[in-house]
């Protein structure tokens, strides 16, 4: 669905049928303590950048809003661990380096006719 900012994020949920207003991101709620959602949220969120770069089925994601200095700005702060190898995955856009050994690699030169 796509989230106030435009992108399409598969979290994002909004609900305005007959009169409700309702906006959550899933993410976010499933997250232990993950904080208060607010769509203003959505315009520099990293989770659809990332889901479009990895599309890894390992790869679980956290977010929690996090505060800047004074509180004054709110972000998005996300977390990401591979269920494969049970590590933090440190670049959540180009995966932990392990699931992606499991793949062939292609090449062209030695294609089978």
């Amino acid at each position: 669905m796509r989230n106030p900012s435009g992108t399409v994020c598969p979290f994002y949920y909004q609900d305005f049928h007959r009169g409700r207003s309702r906006q959550e991101c899933r993410l976010i709620d499933r997250t232990p303590g993950g904080g208060t959602y607010t769509p203003d949220l959505c315009t520099k969120c990293r989770v659809p950048r990332i889901l479009m770069a990895n599309a890894c089925p390992n790869m679980v994601l956290e977010a929690k809003v996090a505060s800047s200095f004074f509180g004054l700005r709110k972000r998005i702060q996300v977390a990401a661990y591979c269920t494969r190898s049970l590590q933090i995955v440190k670049e959540p856009e180009i995966g932990c380096g392990q699931c992606h050994l499991a793949f062939a690699p292609l090449d062209p030169s030695k294609e089978e006719i």
